[in-house]
């Protein structure tokens, strides 16, 4: 799925205390985080989602958008977040997925229980991913490392000739593939 488009879809999110359409062509123009998860009310997922929230203004900086994903409706992402503490603070668009198309799109639906894998997609302003990550359910995600990882896709965009070695941060050192570096690192 790395550098494939994102395939259309229409849904309504929670956001900002109101219901909003949401479609792929929001996704397009800038960089964007669709973050799927389980299902609201449940264990991980609220620890998960609370992380992102405290990292949401660093995203907003770097030109980030986030959408959370999980198949139940914009009206339970509501209640959710109304009764939550940890919920409460998000301020970026949940995103009801009711019908699966969306977490089937992704492919992370897991067909038997109609509930999204823990799956996280980087998508660049073409609308292409540019970075996958999925988690087996009992394991909660970092958003720090997030951030991380999309500072380097973000760099590698606008660097073209050059990568991004492991554990990489901004300001650090970045490899330029030649044919000199073959056998020396």
């Amino acid at each position: 799925m790395i550098n494939t488009e994102i395939k259309a879809f229409n849904a309504t999110a929670f956001h900002n205390g109101e219901f909003i359409e949401v479609s792929d062509d929001d996704l397009k123009g800038k960089w964007s985080v669709v973050f799927f998860y389980p299902a609201d009310f449940t264990f991980v997922c609220p620890t998960e989602l609370g992380d992102l929230a405290d990292y949401y203004p660093q995203l907003q900086e770097m030109g980030v958008e986030v959408y959370s994903v999980s198949t139940d409706t914009h009206f339970t992402h509501k209640a959710w977040h109304d009764t939550s503490d940890t919920i409460g603070k998000i301020q970026f668009p949940m995103v009801g997925d009711p019908t699966g198309l969306i977490t089937r799109n992704f492919e992370v639906m897991i067909e038997e229980a109609g509930l999204a894998e823990r799956g996280t997609f980087v998508i660049d302003p073409e609308g292409r991913i540019q970075i996958i990550e999925i988690n087996a359910g009992g394991i909660g995600r970092d958003a720090g490392e997030l951030v991380r990882k999309i500072k380097a896709a973000q760099y590698v965009a606008a660097h073209p000739g050059e990568v991004c070695p492991a554990k990489w941060k901004e300001g650090e050192e970045t490899l330029a593939p030649s044919l000199d570096l073959v056998g020396k690192i």
